[in-house]
């Protein structure tokens, strides 16, 4: 069965080079559609005064759609079905996931486990045993399938309902030692993610995994996270992201424990069972929070900015990150127009988007 064109269009969109999450968005927002946003693209790059980015040709879109269904997954489309809505606030959400498994477990209040992947033995079972008891309480548990800390909190949850963010395709094991592991995620749980099927998963790809670990659950508990640790970056996203962040103390002469003692320093809320988790993410009424809002395109809106806000708007921008609200106040133009201007430099190439709604222009 062939696969519908609004998938096609929305793959093509998003694996066209020069096109992330946050440009895909603002895309969908201004055009109503793939389909008016593809036919846009060169209209939009050659006003950003830049290179016309090559859009993804249909065969190679097609191709992927089929390597999906043939790996047993199915597409979660930004603002349609069963895409998360918690993770779909997010302003750099993925447009496109692919998942196998239970599905119905995004239905649930979610929590992320997290930690280091030399973790000690003694956190290992910990984290199992938290896993477990989270999971008793009716809350799915996620986390990156790594060793250590990732791969302890999905034993613990499997039978309950544990969800796997992958940094490579949906058909990938990594590491190779849990291939079984993710096997068994995907038949008894559930398995997400981000890049293509087939692709092997890089350095790179690990921050991308992170941002939707955090954007996915209510709160995220770290266990063990040496300095510097990939851990720390999710439960940094998730403080970005207005999601409880939580840390199991440990000894201060371990440095495994440094990251989440400093993290409860600096007023992450220490916890030790699963009640203190549930207290930690549960409002006055005593029910897990889940943000609701979904993202939804508007009716298209303006294509073309006048010539002096282009103007202004560049005259703004430097090698520096600077927040997008600071460039409206300063610019005096309507928001709207601020955000064509940048869509059309970044669509030519002349733009770096960055973390907390900031923007330059490419060194």
């Amino acid at each position: 069965m062939s696969a519908p064109a609004d998938l096609i269009d929305r793959l093509r969109l998003i694996r066209t080079g020069g096109i992330g999450p946050i440009a895909y968005r603002q895309l969908l927002l201004r055009f109503g559609s793939a389909e008016a946003a593809l036919a846009a693209i060169p209209d939009l790059a050659r006003r950003g005064g830049g290179r016309t980015p090559a859009v993804f040709p249909k065969d190679k879109a097609e191709r992927e759609i089929d390597a999906a269904e043939k790996a047993g997954a199915r597409y979660l489309v930004l603002g349609q079905g069963l895409y998360p809505s918690a993770l779909a606030m997010q302003e750099d959400a993925p447009p496109l996931l692919t998942a196998k498994g239970n599905q119905a477990l995004l239905d649930r209040p979610m929590v992320a486990i997290v930690g280091a992947r030399n973790a000690s033995a003694a956190a290992c079972r910990y984290a199992r045993g938290l896993a477990h008891d989270l999971g008793e309480e009716g809350i799915a548990v996620v986390s990156g399938l790594a060793r250590g800390i990732d791969s302890a909190a999905h034993d613990g949850s499997l039978d309950s309902g544990t969800i796997a963010v992958i940094a490579g395709g949906i058909d990938v094991a990594y590491p190779p030692e849990n291939a079984a592991r993710q096997a068994d995620i995907a038949a008894r749980g559930l398995l997400i993610a981000e890049m293509p099927p087939g692709t092997e998963p890089r350095a790179r790809h690990f921050p991308y995994r992170n941002r939707i670990i955090a954007g996915l659950a209510a709160g995220t508990v770290v266990i063990e996270a040496p300095p510097q640790s990939g851990s720390l970056i999710t439960a940094r996203l998730a403080a970005e992201a207005d999601r409880e962040v939580m840390a199991v103390p440990g000894s201060p002469l371990d440095p495994r424990a440094q990251g989440c003692n400093q993290l409860i320093r600096d007023g992450a809320t220490l916890i030790q069972t699963a009640a203190d988790v549930i207290e930690a993410i549960s409002g006055l009424n005593g029910k897990v929070a889940s943000p609701t809002r979904p993202f939804e395109p508007h009716a298209p809106q303006a294509a073309e900015a006048e010539p002096d806000i282009r103007l202004r708007v560049e005259e703004l921008l430097g090698h520096s990150p600077v927040p997008v609200d600071e460039i409206v106040r300063l610019s005096g133009a309507e928001p709207g127009a601020v955000q064509l201007v940048l869509l059309e430099l970044d669509l030519a190439g002349r733009l770096d988007r960055h973390a907390g709604n900031k923007v330059s222009l490419t060194a």
